[in-house]
């Protein structure tokens, strides 16, 4: 794939890791290519950032033809600058694109994108303790026209912001709401996309448990209401009496990088892991019976984030006397040191840039 870079004129100040938020401050550039029906993919540039220009019409503003990810570039104390499997991001992306009736990107291609705009912007990529520069590909259908078919014209993105910690806690427990009156997704959905509806649909009761001093809600399923499924935008895991229980991949679950990072590190290690189904009523007896020890949730954004308290309607659990536990703290310390450069990669995750 041939790469235009028009590189910008006006190069922006790097900020300093300290004020680092999430999302907040953007690099100096973006990736953009079009597709269309007779062309494919077409017209593969690197631009300066900016707005971008959208007819009024177009199908994502009016349907949803929306896909994205979410990966991360790391820098080393060595100051060398690493991916964590961004292969699964490709294929993941392609796969939510395929839910969508979106057009998919060649691997390689995926590959040589993250490549070549990494290698751009790595003066962005900061340093400090526990940041990292986030990456956001996303692409969306842009029919210009009302009709509601499959995307015959779609537009790819990547776009890129230096970032520090998600949650402003960090790395200490946080205390999430049981949610039983909204839904995330459901079976024969969209939940196993990454797909902006998703994120959308989880709004209002994300913003009730916020108003109620709790992080974010812990979400059952949509069909009988009765097994957990995800906490907030993150996969969940519990430590039950010795073993580690994970809700299993039923279709409305996003198909986490994490999660399959923490399972394997787990598995490796001699613990017994199970992908099931997981009710709310066999988590409350654990809770009450003393053998729910550690619970956490894990995604790209936090990696690891380890839950101090549970809420459900008036009930108020804390698991771990609030708090981070031993499996918890060693998954946290595990993954962000191979990430980081920390600790040595055998199991082939990591992606050097350059």
């Amino acid at each position: 794939m041939e790469i235009k870079i028009v590189k910008t004129d006006h190069p922006a100040q790097k900020p300093d890791a300290a004020t680092l938020g999430f999302g907040k401050i953007f690099t100096d550039h973006m990736f953009v290519m079009e597709y269309s029906h007779e062309q494919g993919w077409h017209d593969a540039r690197i631009v300066p950032f900016g707005n971008i220009s959208l007819h009024p019409a177009s199908t994502v503003l009016h349907y949803g033809s929306e896909i994205f990810e979410g990966l991360k570039a790391y820098r080393r104390a060595d100051g060398k600058v690493q991916l964590f499997r961004p292969m699964e991001n490709i294929r993941r992306m392609n796969n939510s694109a395929e839910r969508l009736c979106l057009p998919q990107i060649n691997e390689e291609d995926g590959m040589q994108i993250l490549d070549t705009f990494v290698s751009l912007e790595q003066d962005w990529v900061p340093a400090a303790e526990g940041t990292s520069l986030y990456l956001r590909p996303f692409l969306f259908g842009n029919d210009e026209t009302l009709g509601v078919h499959a995307v015959h014209n779609a537009v790819f993105m990547l776009i890129a912001s230096p970032v520090g910690s998600y949650y402003k806690e960090g790395i200490n427990p946080v205390k999430i709401m049981i949610e039983d009156e909204d839904v995330r997704a459901v079976r024969g959905g969209t939940g196993y996309a990454k797909c902006g509806g998703n994120y959308a649909a989880s709004n209002r009761a994300g913003q009730r448990a916020e108003e109620k001093g709790y992080s974010q809600v812990l979400w059952l399923d949509g069909v009988e209401r009765k097994y957990i499924e995800e906490v907030g935008a993150m996969n969940v895991m519990f430590k039950i009496d010795g073993e580690i229980v994970t809700p299993k991949l039923t279709g409305s679950i996003l198909p986490g990088i994490t999660r399959k990072s923490c399972i394997e590190v787990l598995k490796e290690e001699g613990y017994t892991v199970h992908e099931r189904l997981l009710s709310l009523e066999e988590l409350e007896k654990a809770l009450r019976d003393g053998k729910l020890e550690e619970a956490w949730g894990c995604g790209t954004a936090a990696v690891v984030s380890p839950i101090g308290e549970l809420r459900y309607r008036d009930e108020v659990f804390t698991i771990n006397n609030g708090e981070i536990g031993e499996v918890t703290q060693h998954l946290y310390d595990t993954l962000t040191g191979v990430q980081w450069g920390k600790i040595a990669d055998t199991r082939g995750w990591i992606h050097p840039i350059g």
